[in-house]
């Protein structure tokens, strides 16, 4: 799969680049892809939730009224959970949401995800640029030359940079991240994948163990 490279201003360089069919058009694994994404999604939780159960509320421990006679339910505590101001009955507790992926089965997902955007045209790839200090308005410039300004995209370099990662901080729906960092939630997240020449060759070595 060939793909037109464009310059910094969005215009056509004339050269091409030939994206790996192992990774840009393979059959897309929709199950895989749901497990990565589920997966990405519960890491993100903090899992710090907690309600007070009955044996950690403040209160009398006295019976309240007598065990029979009185035409109602037996009642033993004023901390039940049935009453006003009582325990939480099996209510939520800290936890870890995370759970194990096989490194075989994410490499699948991010492949398939990949192959969805080159599917749906929406894979962009740039030659490599630089900014002279970070300003936000040199990246916002780079979004308009794409047609991507006020719409998700995600930047993707082969190396650290400073300046454009800086430069596109204060913007919102604009990620920049290596290639190392490509996840398949943000893959699918962003309207337009923008590959920069110097992280194709580290994004197929990784996904084509």
């Amino acid at each position: 799969m060939k793909v037109a490279v464009v310059d910094i201003n969005g215009k056509s360089t004339g050269r091409e680049v030939e994206l790996s069919a192992d990774v840009f058009a393979i059959e897309p694994n929709n199950h895989a892809v749901y497990l990565d994404v589920k997966q990405y999604l519960a890491n993100q939780r903090q899992g710090t939730h907690k309600a007070k159960e009955r044996a950690e509320i403040s209160g009398s421990t006295r019976k309240i009224k007598k065990q029979k006679g009185t035409g109602t339910a037996r009642a033993g505590s004023i901390k039940s959970g049935v009453f006003k101001g009582g325990g939480r009955m099996f209510g939520p507790r800290p936890r870890n949401y995370s759970f194990k992926l096989n490194k075989g089965l994410k490499r699948l997902a991010r492949k398939s995800a990949l192959t969805m955007k080159a599917n749906d045209d929406a894979i962009v790839v740039m030659e490599d640029f630089n900014f002279d200090s970070p300003k936000t308005k040199n990246f916002t410039n780079v979004l308009k030359a794409l047609g991507v300004e006020g719409k998700k995209s995600l930047f993707v370099l082969g190396a650290s940079n400073n300046n454009v990662y800086l430069s596109s901080r204060n913007l919102k729906g604009s990620d920049v991240i290596m290639n190392s960092e490509l996840s398949t939630y943000k893959i699918l997240n962003a309207n337009k994948l923008v590959l920069l020449e110097s992280s194709l060759e580290g994004i197929e070595s990784n996904l084509s163990k």
